[in-house]
Parts: structure tokens; C-alpha cells; sequence
């Protein structure tokens, strides 16, 4: 029996068909541009190439993913702001603008004014809209639509089926994108300006960094210009957790936005070595930046003798007492060490060309920087305002104890400065075992002396974990241009944790950034976040728990065991349902489960490693699983999880983290009961 060609999903599917020919046709008119007498030299001609390969690259169709997910039917045409639509006007929201070959768009981007209404449209406020629909998809085809009349006042408002469908959708692979479940609260941080920072708090679930990534998607959208200049940046926790997000933005069509850690942006030296928690929370402390200053500017002298500049038969002499007024001068100018270093050369030679022009001479520009680059000026400048290396500077204040004690008194007392002192001083920057923290110091020494290049917007996720000092080294990276912070203080688990957000982005150097909550769980199951909400009392008081908006309310478990046998049957168990399955244990037992797993002939990958329809366990160390999510978890032996941490509230924290990293199911086993604060009811 056929279809009757008025049947709606017949026609949504035969739009779907037309747009993903028009976007293969967009595609291959990209293709065909031939550049070969349209630039001037070969430079021109490369970087237009490269140009025209991205732009390919963000063509393509990908087969699993739909072209569109929505449909708006306006009332009448939207205002001028909006002047895409017109009366009764039908527009179909996907991932990225598709046109037709007479230049019609079939899909309009998400990040389109006119797609707002999508995501915020609702029966109290209909925005114009008479009709938003929703397809249901499965591997790229539309199998489903559902309608919500918003004009319609008899219609009843309900849960969207598909929406709660496409948030609970078992998952295998890397983290996808939201587009088409972004809620009200969600997009109204999605499409806040580039001029400001935003700072969002987010329980588990909530969607902060899905948040922060498809902001950076709108920005890139609506500033184009601008960000491709000055660029883009995605700071993660660690190389797993970008590897787990770094397919969200080409998935959107946004191929140019850097992915790094801190560790990367501050890697001037090898790290070779680590620092036990005391000497990594002083290294970390932002007092540091005060002490690195007056290390590195003791290395300025007033000068005690006068330059003699010897031109031709003339000899111009530079007195003593006007050096030291030039050299006082650039220091209370507070301009960067080294650029008044390069600035002190230019203002000597501009004296002696005051001598000059006073004795009738006529010097130019040409004369001036010949006298700069005098060798009695070279040696004066030297002698005054040395080259300072900061890998150096920052060797000298951890092994010499007399250099840091003068350049820290009242600022670290004693027993902080033996903290950061090294037992065994390096001969050497290459033979040092530098820390991770020490390579901070190096950065911020670095930043001292020349300026660190800012781009047009940072995305920081993960930042409760951020010392004072790491905060810093992120700031430089945009002092010119905003951020936006991701982090829920509740996961804290560093010595060094944030302890709120108007001191994290104070050391940012962003103290005006708007701080957002979100409270809303997507992604969590009910039972699973109540449970884990039990520790909230005791690790951030003063946070709202997350309050799950699932319908289905997950599978969760607690079940005692014997040994490493059942915690490995627990995972047989979940493996059974669609989706991934993460083993989620103490740092110290994951040997012994590894070998477990091995044993019963379980197939498992480890955090960051992709997962496949074959192998769909990953056995995550609970150092490791901030910031991942797998459809179903076990959690083995909450006790030793907070044993493994150097204090009981990090280690409550780090049992936090573990219990909310699934989507759909939990399984919490343990051999010699719980930790106390999970036994609690009451949430303060």
C-alpha cells in the first residue's frame, strides 16, 4: 500500500532529501572554485586554499546526523531585526545554514535570530509562533514528528516525548552536540555577547560545558570576523576530556577553535617532576606573582657612572643622574620588564640627540637608532637593566634560599618558603625536575617580561580545579577579550580548589563577569543525583542541588560484594543494555580490576579511548572521570575513593564526581561498607 503524497512525514522526509542535495550541491560548487588568476602571489594563494578547505570540510554531510531537528511555523513575518521571514512563513532549524540553488535557505542555522524562538518560545510567550515541531530520528532518517500549537490556547502544554527521548538516548563515542534540546535558561547563556564574561555554576548533568561549547559556536556565528583574527580557545581539565568534547564543534561546522590544558599553554620546560600538596597549594597561591615581580625587577640598578657615546671626533656624555632619571621613569611607567628593557636604548640615543641639536647638529630618526645601537649605550643598558631569562629566574627563587627570602619577606613567612624550596637545587633549567605548578611560575614570569598573546574568547572548563596562579596564566590568554567559566564547586578536588567564584574570576582578571547557576539535571537520573546530593552538605553547603527533569527516573543499585569477581558480573549485567559502560574505581584498584576484567575475557579501553559497538567498557581511574559520561556506571568501592585523596572533603568530592557520571544507570558496590555521608537523608 503506498503512501499518500499528503502524509506529513512523507513530506518532512522528502524535505530532508532535497536539503541534503542542496548541501551537496553547496559543496560541490566549493569544489570547483578554481583559484589559479584570482591572487596575487603564492602566499595569497595558499592561505585562500586553506580557506576554501575548511569550507569544504564544514560542508560536509554526515550521513548519522540530521540536516534539521525543528520546525517553525510563524504567525507573521518577523520584525525587521528579523527579516528572514515573511507572512505564515515555515522555517526548518538544523545544524547550519542549506540553500537552494536560487539561494533560498531550506535550513536556517540555530544560531539565527530567527531560530530563537526554537528554544525559548513557550504557551505563556508564544513569540509569533503557531506551530514548533520536532522530528524524531534514527541513524539520520526521520522516523517521528510531534507538534506543539503555542498560538493554541485550548491545546494542554505537556512534556515533549521526543525531546526527553533525544536527552536519555544511549551513547557510544565522544560527547555530540545539544542543538536540539537546548532549553530556555541554556540559550539564554548560548547567545550572551561577546563583550561579557560569563561564569556558569553547573551540578552534574546540568549541560555547563555543553553550554560552553555551543556559545562558542554562536559567537563564531554572529562575530565571525572578528574571532577569526584574534582567535578561539577551549581549555579542558586534561588530553581525555578534550578528546571526549573535540567533536562537538565540527559537528557544527566550526573547525578553527584551538583545544588545549593548562598544562599546555604554560609548557616552557619538561615537566619532570611533582610537588607534594603543600608546596604545590604556596606555588599555586597568587601571592607568588608579587614575589616573581620583585625577584625579577631587583635585576634593575641606578646607574653609577655616566655613558660616553663617541661620534665621529665628538664625544656626548649622558650624566649619571639623567640615566637614573630615564631609568626611574620607565618604572613608573609599570610597562613590561622587557619593553622597557628595548625602550631604555631609544630614550639614551634621544638625550644625546638633544645634546646634538643644541650644538647646531641636525640628526634624524637614522642617527637616533645608530646611537641605540652604540656599544657604550649596549654596555649601559646591561649594566642597568639586565636580560633576564624567566626559566632562570624562577630556578634561582626554588633552589637559592637567601634570594628567596629577600624577594619574599612579607609576603610567604618561613615555613611557606621551606615549603617551595627545593632539597636538592638543579644545576640547571634542562637537569631541573620541573613541576607542573613550577611551570606556571615560569609563565607568569614570562608574562613579566613580555607580554602573552590574548584572544577574542577562552572557554575554561573544569574550573573549580584551578589554582590562583593557573587562573592568571588563563586571564593572559584573554586579556583582551571575554570567557566563558565552566565548573560546579562541588567537584572540587584539588588542595587548591575554588572556594567561590568572585575569587576565581578576580585572579582571572575578569572580577565583572556574570555568574549563572544551573540547577536543571539533564543528563543524571533522579535516583542517582538524590543519592549523590547526600554528600553536598558536606563537601559545598552552600550549593542548590541539581533536580533531575528526567522522566525516567534510571536504574540505580547498591550492592554489597565479595571481590573483584562481582564487581565484574555487576558489569556483565549493564552491558547487556545499549550504550557504554564506564568502571569507575579508587586510582590504586584499577590494576587489580584490569586483571579481573582480563580474566573473564571482557574487552575494556581506558578514558579518552574511543568506544565501538564491539568494546563498549572503559575501566576510568576516578582521577580521570571528572568531566566524562557513560550511559551506564559501576562504581567500585565509594570507601576507597575517598581513601585514595589526601583529605576527607577532597576525597568526598572525588566520590561526587564518580557518582554522578551516568546517563542511565549506576551500580555502587562495595566490599566493607560506605562512607557515613552517604548514609545521610537530610539535605541542608
Amino acid at each position: 500500500m503506498s503512501t499518500p503524497v499528503d502524509d506529513p512525514l512523507s513530506r518532512e522526509r522528502s524535505h530532508l532529501s532535497a536539503s541534503r542535495s542542496a548541501l551537496r550541491a553547496m559543496r560541490e560548487d566549493v569544489e570547483a572554485l578554481d583559484i589559479t588568476d584570482v591572487t596575487a602571489n603564492w602566499v595569497n594563494a595558499e592561505v585562500l586554499a586553506r580557506q576554501i578547505e575548511e569550507r569544504i570540510k564544514a560542508l560536509a554531510d554526515l550521513s548519522d546526523t540530521p540536516l534539521f531537528f525543528g520546525r517553525l511555523d510563524y504567525l507573521h513575518a518577523p520584525g525587521a531585526e528579523q527579516a528572514e521571514g515573511a507572512d505564515g512563513e515555515r522555517f526548518y532549524i538544523g545544524r547550519r545554514h542549506v540553500h537552494d540553488h536560487d539561494g533560498d535557505p531550506m535550513v536556517i542555522d540555530w544560531r539565527a535570530p530567527v531560530s530563537q524562538p526554537f528554544y525559548r518560545a513557550s504557551k505563556k510567550d508564544p513569540m509569533d509562533v503557531a506551530l514548533r515541531r520536532r522530528f524524531g530520528y534514527t541513524r539520520g532518517d526521520i522516523t517521528a514528528y510531534e507538534d506543539e500549537h503555542l498560538s493554541d490556547p485550548a491545546e494542554a502544554s505537556r512534556t515533549s516525548k521526543l525531546l526527553q527521548q533525544e536527552i536519555e538516548r544511549p551513547r557510544v563515542g565522544p560527547m555530540r552536540d545539544i542543538v536540539a534540546t537546548i532549553q530556555p535558561e541554556q540559550d539564554e547563556i548560548v547567545r550572551s555577547g561577546l563583550s561579557g564574561t560569563v561564569c556558569v555554576q553547573g551540578g552534574p548533568g546540568t549541560g555547563k560545558t555543553a553550554v560552553g561549547l555551543h556559545r562558542v559556536a554562536y559567537l563564531l556565528y554572529a562575530h565571525r570576523e572578528r574571532l577569526a583574527r584574534t582567535g578561539t580557545l577551549v581549555i579542558g581539565p586534561n588530553r581525555s576530556f578534550l578528546h571526549y568534547i573535540e567533536q562537538v564543534l565540527p559537528a557544527l561546522g566550526e573547525l578553527a577553535v584551538q583545544q588545549a590544558t593548562v598544562d599546555d599553554l604554560v609548557a616552557h620546560v619538561e615537566i619532570k617532576g611533582t610537588d607534594d600538596a603543600t608546596a604545590a597549594v604556596v606555588k599555586g597561591d597568587a601571592r607568588l606573582a608579587r614575589v616573581l615581580r620583585r625577584a625579577l625587577y631587583a635585576h634593575v640598578t641606578m646607574p653609577t657612572e655616566p655613558v660616553v657615546v663617541v661620534r665621529g671626533s665628538r664625544r656626548w656624555r649622558i650624566p649619571a643622574y639623567e640615566l637614573e632619571e630615564l631609568v626611574r621613569e620607565l618604572l613608573d611607567r609599570d610597562i613590561r620588564y622587557g619593553a622597557a628593557r628595548e625602550a631604555l636604548p631609544q630614550r639614551i640615543a634621544h638625550a644625546v640627540l638633544v645634546q646634538m641639536e643644541r650644538s647646531g647638529e641636525a640628526p634624524d630618526d637614522r642617527v637616533q637608532d645608530a646611537v641605540a645601537r652604540n656599544s657604550a649605550v649596549k654596555a649601559a643598558v646591561k649594566a642597568v637593566w639586565p636580560a633576564v631569562d624567566p626559566a632562570k629566574l624562577v630556578l634561582r627563587l626554588l633552589s637559592d634560599a637567601e634570594f628567596l627570602a629577600v624577594h619574599a619577606e612579607g609576603i610567604l613567612d618561613e615555613d611557606e618558603q621551606k615549603a617551595i624550596l627545593w632539597a636538592k637545587p638543579a644545576r640547571s633549567v634542562k637537569s631541573a625536575k620541573w613541576s607542573a605548578a613550577d611551570a606556571v611560575l615560569i609563565d607568569e614570569a614570562t608574562d613579566l617580561i613580555q607580554r602573552t598573546h590574548s584572544l577574542g574568547h577562552v572557554v575554561l572548563d573544569e574550573a573549580q580545579d584551578l589554582s590562583p596562579m593557573q587562573y592568571r596564566a588563563v586571564g593572559r590568554r584573554c586579556t583582551t577579550g571575554s570567557a566563558t567559566v565552566l565548573g560546579d564547586l562541588a567537584q572540587g578536588t584539588t588542595p587548591w580548589a575554588t572556594r567561590g567564584w568572585q575569587e576565581a574570576l578576580t585572579h582571572l582578571g575578569k572580577p565583572e563577569a556574570l555568574v549563572e547557576e544551573l540547577t536543571a539535571g539533564f543528563r543524571v537520573p533522579t535516583d542517582v543525583i538524590t543519592y549523590a546530593s547526600r554528600l553536598l552538605p558536606h563537601i559545598a553547603p552552600g550549593l542548590t542541588p541539581v533536580v533531575s527533569i528526567r522522566e525516567n527516573p534510571g536504574h540505580f543499585e547498591v550492592r554489597p560484594v565479595s571481590g573483584p569477581k562481582d564487581v565484574v558480573e555487576a558489569c556483565r549485567e549493564l552491558l547487556r543494555h545499549e550504550g557504554s559502560t564506564g568502571l569507575i574505581a579508587a586510582d590504586a584498584r584499577v590494576p587489580e580490576l584490569a586483571e579481573a576484567l582480563e580474566q573473564a575475557g571482557i574487552p575494556y579501553l581506558g578514558p579518552g579511548e574511543e568506544t565501538t559497538v564491539d568494546t563498549r567498557l572503559t575501566l576510568v581511574p576516578a582521577s580521570l572521570a571528572k568531566g566524562l559520561e557513560y550511559d551506564y556506571v559501576v562504581l567500585d568501592d565509594p570507601r576507597a575513593v575517598v581513601d585514595g585523596e589526601p583529605d576527607e572533603r577532597t576525597g568526598l568530592r572525588r566520590l561526587y564526581v564518580a557518582l554522578t557520571r551516568a546517563v542511565s544507570g549506576l551500580i555502587v558496590t562495595h566490599a566493607a561498607g560506605l562512607p557515613p555521608q552517604l548514609a545521610s537523608t537530610t539535605l541542608r
